[in-house]
């Protein structure tokens, strides 16, 4: 039975797959970052965390491992002697994927896969069911009042931003207080 041993198949052949996957880590491990489709990312960062944990192991079994599958020998050797060493006390989660939105031509929604030794890329945050930009809770909402009009507005017009004072009653009013 074949209980959880699935593999993203990402409309390719088996061995288009493994030659994309093997580019996508290459390309990732020189780059320390790369922008791509979400199930593509996915698939890559599987392949990125096992050549880190093999850097990590370091032994020439590992080395000859990696070589197997990382296409360049300038990045392995990069893997082995910087990557890897970066990530000794790590023991896990080399890598992140950044969602960044969709793209316009097919609508594939893209992101960006990077190794955590680089900061996060300041991008703004998307609701993935509506494929719109999200604005934070507090920027959205900072110096509004209960009415909707913001603390700049309410100085800058001060009789609206006066509460209002029950007058007292005219001659002719039947309004009881």
């Amino acid at each position: 039975m074949r209980h959880r041993n699935g593999v993203a198949k990402l409309g390719k052949t088996p061995s288009h797959r493994r030659a994309m996957l093997r580019n996508m880590v290459t390309s990732l491990l020189r780059h320390e970052r790369i922008t791509t489709t979400a199930p593509k990312a996915k698939e890559a960062k599987r392949w990125t965390e096992r050549m880190i944990t093999l850097g990590k192991r370091g032994d020439l079994h590992a080395r000859r491992q990696a070589a197997a599958f990382v296409n360049d020998e300038t990045v392995l050797k990069k893997l082995f002697d910087e990557i890897a060493p970066a990530f000794k006390e790590r023991r896990g989660g080399y890598t992140r994927i950044l969602r960044t939105g969709v793209r316009k031509g097919d609508v594939a929604e893209v992101a960006i896969l990077e190794l955590v030794t680089k900061s996060p890329a300041r991008t703004k945050p998307v609701n993935h069911k509506t494929r719109e930009r999200l604005v934070p809770f507090q920027a959205a909402t900072a110096g509004k009042g209960r009415g909707g009009k913001s603390k700049a507005k309410a100085a800058a017009d001060p009789e609206a931003a006066a509460p209002e004072v029950a007058s007292a009653a005219e001659p002719g009013d039947t309004a009881t207080a």
